[in-house]
């Protein structure tokens, strides 16, 4: 049997209302399974690389033990939203059928405050390295993507990691180089333990772990992307960049701490 992670998979039954304005378009959605999701669509923006970045992203931060929702797979049925009055949103749907990503629904959580909120500094220190990790553009002052929920600070919305994507063939070179936008990370000015943090992430992302989390990512969202007919080939390159990546663990640290010094 082929290693890999254990995500329920629903069907989406009702379209509740999009969450914001931008170029993906998440909603709110009920699922059979009588809970609510944000549901990520195969049809916005980037497409399903963005889906595989939110999966990757979401459960590589989930086994560092840090809280990311329940990530489900969300079936979405060809004749889903042909009520739908708003062309626009009819075409995302129309564009999005079969296999989505959808994020469990935090009732009642608040948007993280860096200004009106304090965040210990080992776990600051946490969401920094993972950010470095998987290259992670969209985690500062401005869009924090970060909740707040039953007192505790939750990560959403890793769509936007693994830059290397949009340029396939490059994939090694952004592995081993640097990552100049964590000088923007909303964590950075208080993450003061990255070398304790740094010791302890490497431990736990083993060559196992890293697989099992590649694995996931269904065929059909590897092969949209047209970068190869083979799914294997494709995954494969997931796994080689997250294992390269985390083999310059010791530098990109170096670098967050850089940039961390030169803000303080």
């Amino acid at each position: 049997m082929e290693n890999k992670l254990n995500l329920r998979t629903v069907n989406v039954t009702r379209y509740i209302l999009p969450l914001r304005e931008g170029g993906s378009l998440p909603a709110l959605a009920d699922a059979d399974d009588g809970f609510k999701y944000v549901l990520k669509f195969r049809g916005a923006g980037q497409r399903e690389k963005a889906l595989i970045a939110e999966l990757l992203g979401g459960e590589i931060a989930r086994t560092l033990g840090l809280k990311v929702p329940e990530l489900v797979f969300a079936n979405l049925d060809p004749a889903f939203g042909r009520s739908e009055g708003d062309e626009e949103i009819q075409d995302l749907l129309k564009g999005s059928q079969g296999l989505n990503l959808a994020l469990h629904f935090l009732s009642s959580a608040i948007n993280y405050d860096p200004v009106a909120m304090t965040t210990d500094p080992y776990l600051a220190s946490q969401i920094v390295w993972l950010d470095m990790f998987i290259t992670n553009v969209d985690r500062t002052f401005r869009n924090t993507n970060m909740l707040i929920w039953n007192r505790e600070l939750w990560l959403i919305d890793h769509g936007a990691s693994f830059l290397f994507q949009h340029a396939w063939v490059n994939w090694k070179k952004n592995a081993e180089g640097p990552f100049p936008i964590i000088k923007n990370h909303v964590l950075l000015p208080v993450a003061s333990e990255l070398e304790a943090v740094n010791e302890t992430f490497k431990k736990i992302l083993t060559l196992d772990k890293i697989k099992s989390i590649v694995n996931t990512i269904p065929e059909e969202w590897l092969l949209a992307g047209g970068d190869s007919e083979d799914a294997n080939e494709v995954k494969a390159v997931y796994q080689d960049f997250l294992n390269l990546r985390l083999s310059y663990s010791d530098q990109f640290i170096k670098e967050a701490q850089d940039a961390r010094t030169a803000l303080i």
